[in-house]
């Protein structure tokens, strides 16, 4: 029940009446509370805010950025922990730094005697080495396994002391049958000093300019060529590859004339 109230004098009801249609034109047509609102009563103080807690600052590993792998250290590693021929040509087969990997059909190791006296170090695998999953396959490695023949040494004979094993520096054919890049030598030669270590020849043929890069340090082969050095720790006869051969056969005698000084070591 609702309590009673004071009747309202004549001027109190006006007034109260004009200040209600004087809200109603204003727009207000509804009651919100329950109650009347005083907008002079003073304001209770809000309650205080829990302290905000700073967000946890991420762990130092999260901050750290990662570190770049440097693919010649990873190779150098690689190499090192391979004790013989077989976990060399694993380690290299299962190395993914090389982009060349992924262009190629198969992966080109070594052909010959491992316990030849002679190892010959190629540039890289062409179209048809990258077929068959040898080096020295095609027309160059033909007329390469002629001129051997000629000073009594082959790949294919089980003498060690006629014998020569035959690698390159790079294990991938390039694209389009291109040089190998100074970088993807710079990455191969751990593992190409490895290799010459395990089968440990008494000679080196440098066949090309990529095999001197990564024996010698140096390019230009018409300058280098027939000029004993050493690679690897061992001594080292740069050559005219093949392939320059077949482009200019006028230099085939300058390749004769190394192939005489390595016939000549060898009996030295």
């Amino acid at each position: 029940m609702m309590p009673e109230t004071a009747p309202l004098s004549a001027a109190e009801y006006a007034a109260t009446r004009a200040m209600l249609e004087w809200q109603i034109e204003l727009g207000a047509d509804e009651a919100m509370l329950d109650a009347p609102v005083s907008r002079y009563a003073p304001v209770e103080a809000a309650p205080e805010a829990a302290p905000e807690v700073a967000p946890k600052a991420p762990a130092a590993e999260a901050l750290a950025a990662p570190v770049p792998v440097d693919p010649v250290a990873e190779a150098t590693a690689l190499a090192a922990a391979a004790p013989d021929l077989a976990a060399l040509a694993e380690a290299m087969a299962g190395f993914e730094r090389c982009e060349l990997k992924r262009g190629a059909r198969n992966f080109v190791f070594a052909d010959g005697n491992p316990a030849a006296r002679v190892l010959i170090l190629g540039e890289a695998p062409g179209r048809e080495e990258d077929l068959e999953g040898r080096p020295f396959v095609g027309p160059a490695g033909q007329l390469l396994d002629r001129m051997l023949a000629a000073i009594g040494l082959s790949r294919n004979t089980p003498d060690a002391a006629a014998a020569v094993y035959i690698t390159n520096v790079l294990p991938w054919c390039p694209p389009a049958n291109r040089d190998p890049e100074p970088e993807e030598i710079a990455m191969f030669r751990p593992f190409v000093a490895r290799h010459v270590e395990l089968v440990s020849p008494d000679l080196v043929v440098l066949m090309g300019n990529p095999a001197c890069l990564a024996g010698l340090g140096q390019r230009g082969i018409l300058r280098l060529r027939g000029r004993w050095a050493e690679a690897f720790g061992r001594p080292a006869l740069p050559m005219t590859h093949p392939a320059y051969l077949l482009r200019n056969p006028a230099a085939k005698r300058e390749a004769w004339a190394d192939l005489l000084a390595l016939r000549a070591r060898l009996d030295g």
